[in-house]
């Protein structure tokens, strides 16, 4: 991301529906499918300013890893040096079966090589570990808002499925998110004009708004029995073999 995407991500994501609500999908996939241990491994890769791997610390050994300058300047103000690692998806400087959960939240679609990065999470994760992957859905959502923030897709379900092979992983949970919310979504899109730069991710809504917006994303992504047929994200829980 660039320098004032980082601004108004410390500007919005403690109280925004979306990513308050994204931080609470995230902890309901460690806790329905993470290892049940005392304080297991927690490695939040691409952690940005890092506000989901410090809600973790208190229950998990969580380690934090971005490639950007600002988001290690930030990481390095919440966490210990230990626990700041410089690196990418695609070329983690860990050793193998070291980690019980990996969480990558809205990282994917920024890796070029998205199967080197499957690759790697594969050799880092313990065998029984889980990854838990949030990625934004449907190229037909595709505009300059994409671009801005140096996407190189998005996603649709089972393309995103096949890349994890049922030799070296178990799908737990996969389904589209924000379906909601997905018409808005598309017609913001297509009226998008390239020179816009405000989104409505930089702004809170009205408090008894934001709730509800907040309520409906996370109680459909939990939700097991409904098979959402699109949405504007996808959640993906996996487990190694």
């Amino acid at each position: 991301m660039n320098s004032d995407e980082y601004d108004n991500l410390v500007r919005v994501e403690r109280h925004h529906w979306f990513y308050t609500g994204k931080r609470t999908i995230a902890r309901w996939a460690i806790d329905t499918f993470g290892s049940k241990a005392d304080r297991p491994t927690l490695f939040d890769c691409g952690a940005g300013t890092g506000a989901f791997a410090a809600e973790m610390v208190s229950t998990h050994h969580v380690s934090v890893m971005d490639d950007h300058a600002e988001s290690l300047e930030l990481l390095r103000q919440k966490f210990t040096p230990d626990q700041v690692i410089e690196g990418s998806a695609s070329a983690m400087p860990l050793p193998d079966n070291t980690a019980d959960i990996v969480t990558l939240l809205d990282v994917l679609e920024h890796v070029e090589d998205d199967t080197s990065a499957v690759a790697e999470i594969h050799r880092v994760l313990k065998p029984g570990g889980i990854l838990v992957l949030t990625v934004p859905a449907m190229m037909q959502l595709w505009s300059s808002w994409d671009e801005v923030l140096h996407h190189f897709r998005r996603y649709h379900r089972e393309p995103l499925r096949g890349m994890f092979s049922s030799a070296d992983w178990q799908i737990e949970h996969i389904k589209y998110v924000n379906t909601a919310v997905f018409p808005l979504v598309w017609w913001a899109r297509r009226s998008r004009r390239p020179t816009d730069s405000a989104r409505s991710e930089e702004y809170i809504p009205p408090g008894w708004i934001n709730a509800c917006l907040r309520w409906v994303f996370v109680k459909s992504a939990v939700t097991r029995w409904w098979p959402a047929p699109f949405g504007v994200g996808l959640l993906l829980v996996v487990r190694r073999k």
